[in-house]
């Protein structure tokens, strides 16, 4: 079954990105299998903010949360590697293509696995994002590491296999499957043997350091690039789920699109 999901997920990326009114490309995708009731995942309300959703209150029978992480090509990272705070519109363009994408794919998914007998379902609070706390109510990178996909970077990216460079998106369902478990081994260089730290360099806001994480100053420049990017849309509501967060494009990117772990895992 899981190898029926991931073909799946990557046929139709593979599939979407043909389409004449798309500019994107991607390249394939990685798909994990998180238990939802992995102890990690139980604390994600402790780790994050009390208002974190669990798998359960999705589905209440909820057994998997299904994480896909859909890489962006280093074509596409190269444009966004210019100095400065203000992201490439080819990079402010694929975050919403690909958002608008994940929508379409999760329902070809959640429809599959209906077909097959089983629930499915996204959460609510993945199209959301609290501007006063700037932290998410359903963290995709923290279920696709409960699912064994990567560890988190000082950039606060979530290092796969293949990088750090692209988007995630999950689905909660019943599968009865085996899941994945989280990996021991750091993939971060930094937090491995102290070296590397490319990304706190690459930070145009000052917002990375080697001790920590100022959201206040990365959202800054998030929205600084949304009055700029308005022609491609808004793909998150504020938190009731009403109104789109900002007029435009929330983007940066800086901190994924030149560094060693963008498209590899260094060992």
């Amino acid at each position: 079954m899981k190898e029926k999901i991931t073909a799946k997920i990557r046929d139709f990326v593979m599939d979407y990105q043909q389409k004449i009114d798309i500019s994107t490309k991607w390249g394939e995708p990685l798909v994990g299998f998180a238990d939802a009731k992995h102890p990690y995942i139980l604390k994600l309300k402790e780790l994050i903010t009390a208002t974190h959703g669990l798998p359960t209150e999705v589905l209440p029978d909820a057994s998997i949360v299904i994480a896909y992480f859909v890489p962006f090509t280093e074509e596409l990272a190269n444009t966004n590697k210019v100095t400065g705070d203000i992201s490439s519109p080819e990079w402010a363009l694929a975050y919403e293509e690909t958002n608008a994408m994940f929508n379409k794919l999760n329902e070809y998914i959640i429809k599959s696995l209906r077909k097959m007998g089983y629930k499915a379902d996204v959460s609510p609070e993945a199209a959301t994002f609290d501007q006063k706390a700037l932290k998410s109510n359903w963290s995709h990178r923290h279920f696709a590491k409960a699912a064994g996909m990567g560890t988190f970077g000082i950039n606060n990216m979530l290092i796969t296999k293949i990088g750090c460079c692209g988007r995630y998106s999950t689905i909660v369902t019943n599968l009865d499957i085996e899941p994945d478990v989280p990996l021991k081994e750091e993939y971060c260089l930094y937090k491995k043997n102290g070296s590397c730290g490319v990304c706190v360099k690459n930070c145009p806001a000052g917002a990375l350091t080697l001790n920590g994480y100022d959201r206040q100053k990365c959202y800054a420049v998030a929205r600084k690039n949304a009055e700029i990017y308005t022609q491609f849309g808004s793909s998150y509501t504020n938190e009731s789920g009403e109104q789109p967060n900002s007029v435009g494009s929330e983007v940066c990117g800086k901190c994924v699109v030149n560094t060693p772990c963008a498209f590899n895992r260094i060992i």
